[in-house]
């Protein structure tokens, strides 16, 4: 089974005046194509520093991070953005929606900067998905905390992206909302055969998943197969 992502010895330490805090330290795992990933630990152990190094938002001190068969390293900014924009999708804890756009137009946008055609059929088609059909020309002020994340979900989906990254995405919503929007986020996951990375503090979400990382002061101290893949 191909890999999908590869991380090897992964290092980031960050410079606070006088002081050096180190986040990550010799972080090692690979994930597989289609996997169901979650990356998990207490509050300050690196789970979301891992994210962005993994999705080449951020550059490690040491290491290495292969995403989609390319090494991250050897890319600059512009080709990482390309890479994120043709592989990628994210979720968000705070949805992070355009304020000034309709939920469609949300979703919109990145149709329309990949070059798809008919980018409006698709994102209608997306937001029915997720049952937001008759709240395509609301702005996110006008939605619920719950009814954004699911746009930002037809969004995340809608450059069919290779792998997803999830940070602690029902960390802004209730418990029955939050079901909810893991539900479908397992649904549309399966349905379009992406490789899903959740970042989480919730145990009973990430057990949802088919492995789970355990990091603790940035270090990994567990890497469990739950279900086969």
């Amino acid at each position: 089974m191909s890999k999908i992502l590869n991380v090897s010895q992964l290092g980031k330490t960050y410079t606070s005046g006088t002081k050096q805090l180190t986040v990550l330290e010799d972080v090692t795992f690979s994930i597989n194509a289609g996997e169901t990933f979650a990356i998990v630990g207490p509050s300050g152990s690196g789970k979301t520093t891992l994210l962005g190094l993994c999705a080449g938002l951020d550059y490690p001190d040491t290491g290495n991070v292969e995403l989609c068969g390319t090494a991250l390293g050897e890319l600059n900014e512009d080709q990482r953005a390309r890479l994120r924009n043709e592989k990628v999708g994210f979720i968000f804890q705070n949805f992070q929606l355009l304020p000034t756009l309709t939920a469609l137009e949300n979703v919109v946008v990145p149709l329309e900067l990949q070059g798809v055609k008919q980018p409006s059929k698709t994102g209608k088609e997306l937001l029915g998905k997720v049952g937001l059909s008759d709240r395509l020309h609301h702005y996110p002020s006008q939605l619920s905390g719950g009814e954004q994340q699911r746009v930002a979900l037809a969004r995340a989906f809608s450059n069919r992206p290779s792998v997803l990254f999830a940070d602690e995405p029902t960390g802004n919503l209730d418990q029955d909302t939050g079901d909810r929007v893991v539900q479908l986020l397992f649904e549309l996951n399966q349905e379009a055969g992406t490789t899903l990375v959740i970042v989480s503090h919730d145990m009973e979400l990430a057990q949802k998943c088919q492995r789970i990382l355990k990091l603790r002061g940035g270090k990994v101290v567990a890497n469990e197969v739950l279900v086969q893949s």
